[in-house]
């Protein structure tokens, strides 16, 4: 069994305590906060290290894991979530270099964000996970980050990304897939899973070509009157020529139209082929498809139950294509670590719950427990189908079984102790963070 602290230790650090200045600005008045305008580049330092750790395992992924809520399990191996994955090895050489630069980033950030919680909280992180990985002070740093797509392939049909991309590189684009279904559960592209509190608008992705915003809102039913669901998606393909023109899409519970808020099916001039996004259905009202050939994204909407759903294919080239102050987005980072729920417990009206799920969802994995705790928020039987759209949905985009099922995170570990050096107010935040902080473990 092979496992590992991962990075994600360190955003939950700094986006914890991002909600936590939100918070404490609202019930606080007189605490004044570092300027949003402040010359501290902090977030870059974080989107590098997320760049740079992208391939190195993510938490929560099939086969075992857990998601950044702090559960651990097994590695992968043979197991469902996954194929196996680098030697040890290589992985903790790799993911100690991205820690090294990471240092090495915050350490050329001190003058300028002293005073900056969020850069308190990313030095101490880092300083915990090199002593976890026993990483040596010295040796090799990790690449430089890499630019994002060219906006103008130079060879193929522009408007085609697949073609366009295997004339360049000689292979096929590599995909991830997103998910965001029922009360609200979150499948992100690198393969973590949560069960969300949010409520109200958030950015699912927000990148170069792409912005997707669901919308999560209390709908009647459930023990206390209400529950959860994602009652609105929209979806801007931002203009991009020659292959499209900006196009919405907006999709609302008990209303998912075929067509673009212009009435349209098809946008976009679509290169030497004609073909610009698209829209199809298979069920008028209740499910729609968008294709976008040019970003080689497709985004499926429908609606199961009393709640929408979405699932996203995108490449991972595209998905990573964002600056690093959209560091907000559900599909990428998953939700804030406040926001984030425990699994529902197995006992009570929890079991009679389970019983129905595993009929419908034989394999014990995150979907199965995604439709237990629709079941037991909403009390409705039908909530159970939210879960099993996605499922079907993920098994269409991923293309099979191998990196379909995700084993469900165990709870979490011990908090971290409160760093004296960071300050007294970094200290009260972080003594809030709790179970949410190193608890967390990533698995091949």
């Amino acid at each position: 069994m092979i496992d590992l602290y991962i990075y994600r230790s360190i955003d939950l650090y700094t986006s914890h305590l991002r909600d936590w200045n939100l918070e404490l600005s609202r019930t606080e008045p007189s605490v004044r906060l570092p300027p949003v305008a402040s010359p501290c580049n902090i977030l870059r330092c974080n989107s590098d290290f997320v760049a740079a750790t992208f391939d190195l395992g993510s938490s929560g992924l099939g086969g075992g894991g857990a998601g950044p809520s702090g559960g651990a399990g097994p590695s992968h191996g043979a197991g469902p979530g996954r194929g196996a994955g680098p030697g040890r090895g290589a992985v903790n050489a790799g993911y100690c270099g991205a820690l090294r630069s990471y240092a090495s980033c915050t350490a050329r950030t001190a003058r300028s964000c002293r005073g900056d919680l969020t850069y308190h909280a990313a030095a101490q992180g880092i300083q915990d996970l090199l002593e976890q990985h026993a990483c040596p002070g010295a040796g090799p740093t990790a690449r430089p980050r890499p630019p994002p797509p060219a906006p103008r392939p130079p060879a193929g049909d522009a408007c085609v990304y697949e073609e366009g991309f295997l004339e360049r590189g000689g292979r096929a684009p590599r995909y991830v897939h997103c998910g965001v279904f029922g009360d609200p559960h979150v499948r992100t592209f690198g393969d973590d899973f949560q069960s969300c509190a949010v409520r109200g608008a958030w950015p699912a992705i927000d990148n170069e070509y792409l912005y997707v915003q669901v919308t999560s809102s209390p709908v009647r039913g459930g023990a206390n009157g209400h529950y959860t669901a994602l009652t609105k998606v929209t979806v801007i393909l931002k203009s991009w020529a020659p292959c499209t023109e900006q196009l919405l899409y907006t999709a609302e519970l008990d209303n998912v139209p075929a067509a673009f808020a212009d009435g349209s099916v098809s946008g976009g001039r679509g290169g030497r082929g004609g073909r610009g996004p698209l829209i199809s259905s298979t069920d008028p009202g209740r499910h729609a498809a968008i294709h976008a050939a040019h970003i080689g994204t497709l985004l499926v909407v429908r609606q199961s139950g009393r709640s929408l759903g979405l699932s996203v294919r995108t490449p991972r080239a595209i998905a990573r294509a964002f600056a690093p102050e959209r560091d907000l987005q559900l599909c990428v980072w998953g939700c804030p670590p406040s926001q984030r729920l425990p699994p529902p417990a197995a006992a009570g009206r929890g079991a009679a719950a389970a019983a129905h799920c595993s009929a419908l969802l034989p394999v014990r994995d995150v979907y199965q427990q995604a439709c237990v705790a629709d079941l037991l928020a909403s009390g409705e039987l039908n909530a159970s189908r939210a879960a099993v759209a996605a499922l079907a949905d993920a098994r269409g985009m991923l293309g099979g079984e191998a990196r379909l099922h995700l084993l469900p995170p165990r709870p979490a570990a011990t908090p971290p102790p409160v760093p004296a050096e960071a300050g007294p107010l970094v200290g009260v935040a972080l003594v809030r963070l709790g179970l949410l902080v190193l608890g967390v473990r990533a698995v091949l």
